[in-house]
């Protein structure tokens, strides 16, 4: 991995700062959910993506085997095909 240059202390309550530059690049603003895992002795931040992966659509969302759907496309993927 390489460096980006950018150090950051962490604080009293195990907190950091990640920079602006970094936010806008990855589309992270206020409010959204960052997954954070560790892969080997390397911190990996996730933003959280928290739309239907069927229809893009934010509301009533579900989660089903780590993926979100929202209502409509959960009432669309149990309606019999008419095969």
């Amino acid at each position: 991995m390489a460096s980006s240059g950018m150090a950051r202390k962490i604080d009293s309550l195990g907190r950091i700062v990640l920079p602006a530059e970094m936010r806008k690049q990855l589309d992270i603003g206020v409010g959204d959910l960052v997954d954070i895992s560790v892969e080997g002795r390397h911190f990996v931040l996730e933003k959280v993506e928290q739309h239907c992966v069927f229809c893009g659509a934010a509301e009533g969302l579900r989660e089903h085997q780590t993926k979100l759907i929202c209502a409509p496309c959960v009432k669309e993927l149990s309606l019999p095909s008419g095969d």
